[in-house]
């Protein structure tokens, strides 16, 4: 038998045998819905076969007969009603299960579940639900109008990579048009967060509207994406608002699941747990780091791919760094637990930052994932991963626990025909078109090239996405743009210096300045000065308004 769950009470299969019925039983099943009509099929079992079956392992048994590629709203709605009445667990079958899966997504978006979380799920288990998606975001119904809106281009996402991108197509393109979709009412400065924990920047320092950064001539559409239909060219919105487009651009940023980690969200902010990951919990940081006179602080990082791979270690250093000059270093035990096996992915740098793990008296814990956390016990647990493979429990008590979550793409996304395997963006990394949808492009956090998630990377990726774009439609000329992987990571290793990582695809380095100005294998003060006074600058006044210094594309011959 091949039993697919869905949830605690329902699981979907293809065609069962009356012989397999008592197994079922045996695994637990108490009911059984049959989704598909008599005599389909010339190897079929009827209808009256499986009651009988039912009757003798002591199931209850419901039809609701299904025509093959025509689930009405109103089948939707009686197996929702079974799904009521049936003891549970249910499993429902059809030829395949598709009809049987179906049923119970939209039955699902009628209770009101999230469209991503019903396809990710249904997708999980094998059955492709993106073909219903209009209907699930509907919930459960079948739209009677589509109310659909036509752009050009359209823009999925309103930071740092969607705002940037759709400001250098404008500047390539005045006339094009062009729609970012976002539901966000203010956009903010990530990078800047690190400063704002360590006491250098103030939070409001790092927001600004939506509204006043949105390119002249871009129209925005407030609203969060539930679906993409590539094959039809829409975006499903939520409430099933339909957006169409000829060329479109993805670019989400990653989702922080804080609920990954148990315990995390109940105490966020409060029992000395914090992170410079979130606008509102930054100030924490510094207030922790401030206070704190003695004891044990730990610092964490997930495993890869997280957005801004050094944030990690730039918070810590920050605070060792208040602690030394404060004269309370010698009181304090710092702790950084690392989901991966290496300080830094590009071996030029560890050097360097090295220096100050033994100079802030640091110690590295490699192969820990934070797993658990009790607050109000200043209790953390991590699953240490030994060389052999074998995990352990480690149990750590702290005064200050510094956070980073476990981060993926969006559940719309991960959950698209866009997605690959894994769950990101799949693009090709040079040109950063999608490998197997002609006319969408990605950048950002989100896509599957092997480059650093930064907003440095964002802003060498909005002039090559708009050039390939611009180049796909004829409306410019030359060969096609090309991405190298350029990223780049202040590591902020004491206040007044920085370690300026920047390098590419398989760790090449790729300064943007000569080493006898800023060396970025060494800590330097102009670094912090390019960090401190003209990054953001760089950020609000040139990278979203599509001024593209020292960012532009590189064309193949």
């Amino acid at each position: 038998m091949d039993v697919r769950r869905l949830s605690e009470a329902v699981s979907v299969a293809p065609q069962i045998r009356p012989a397999e019925v008592a197994d079922l039983a045996a695994l637990g099943f108490r009911a059984i819905i049959c989704n598909r009509p008599d005599s389909e099929g010339a190897d079929q079992p009827g209808f009256k076969e499986i009651v009988r079956a039912a009757a003798e392992a002591g199931l209850e048994v419901a039809c609701l007969p299904v025509v093959s590629g025509k689930v009405t709203d109103a089948d939707a709605v009686a197996f929702g009603r079974l799904l009521d009445r049936l003891p549970k667990p249910v499993l429902a079958y059809c030829r395949t299960g598709t009809r049987s899966a179906t049923l119970w997504s939209l039955a699902e978006a009628a209770r009101g579940r999230a469209l991503p979380d019903i396809v990710a799920t249904a997708k999980a288990v094998g059955y492709d639900m993106t073909g219903v998606a209009r209907r699930i975001a509907n919930g459960g119904r079948t739209p009677t109008t589509t109310g659909e809106v036509r752009h050009e281009v359209v823009v999925i996402g309103g930071g740092a990579a969607g705002i940037a991108v759709a400001a250098s197509l404008k500047a390539r393109s005045p006339e094009l048009d062009i729609a970012i979709i976002d539901p966000a009412d203010i956009h903010y400065y990530q990078p800047g967060w690190t400063m704002v924990g360590g006491g250098v920047f103030a939070a409001r320092t790092t927001a600004r509207t939506m509204a006043s950064l949105i390119p002249p001539g871009v129209a925005w559409i407030k609203a969060a994406v539930a679906a993409f239909e590539p094959a039809n060219n829409a975006v499903i919105l939520d409430g099933c608002r339909v957006v169409t487009y000829s060329r479109l651009v993805v670019a989400p940023g990653l989702k922080l699941d804080w609920g990954g980690i148990e315990g995390l969200p109940e105490t966020l902010g409060r029992n000395g747990v914090t992170s410079n990951y979130r606008y509102d919990l930054a100030p924490y940081t510094w207030e922790l780091v401030r206070g704190l006179q003695r004891g044990t602080v730990v610092f964490t990082q997930p495993p890869m791919p997280i957005k801004c791979a050094g944030a990690p270690q730039k918070a810590m250093y920050l605070a060792a760094d208040h602690w030394r000059r404060s004269g309370v270093l010698g009181d304090i035990r710092i702790d950084f637990c690392n989901a991966g096996n290496v300080l830094f992915g590009v071996k030029d740098y560890v050097p360097a930052l090295m220096e100050y793990v033994r100079r802030y008296g640091i110690h590295l814990d490699f192969q820990e994932r934070l797993t658990r956390i009790d607050g109000p016990a200043r209790t953390a647990w991590f699953t240490r991963t030994g060389p052999d493979g074998a995990t352990e429990q480690v149990e750590r008590r702290f005064d200050m626990l510094h956070v980073v979550p476990p981060q993926t793409a969006p559940d719309f996304l991960r959950a698209s025909p866009l997605a690959d395997a894994a769950g990101w963006l799949d693009v090709d990394q040079a040109t950063l078109r999608h490998k197997r949808f002609p006319g969408v492009y990605g950048l950002g956090d989100a896509c599957n090239a092997p480059n650093a998630k930064t907003a440095a990377a964002a802003r060498k990726q909005a002039p090559i996405v708009a050039h390939n774009l611009l180049r796909d439609m004829g409306a410019v000329q030359g060969g096609d743009a090309l991405y190298n992987g350029y990223g780049s990571c202040p590591l902020t290793v004491e206040r007044g210096r920085i370690v300026l990582a920047e390098f590419g695809y398989g760790g090449k380095l790729l300064p943007s300045f000569p080493p006898w100005l800023i060396d970025g294998r060494q800590p330097s003060r102009l670094a912090w000065l390019l960090k401190e006074r003209m990054l953001p600058w760089v950020y609000w006044k040139a990278m979203l308004r599509g001024r593209e210094w020292m960012a532009q594309p590189e064309l193949a011959a």
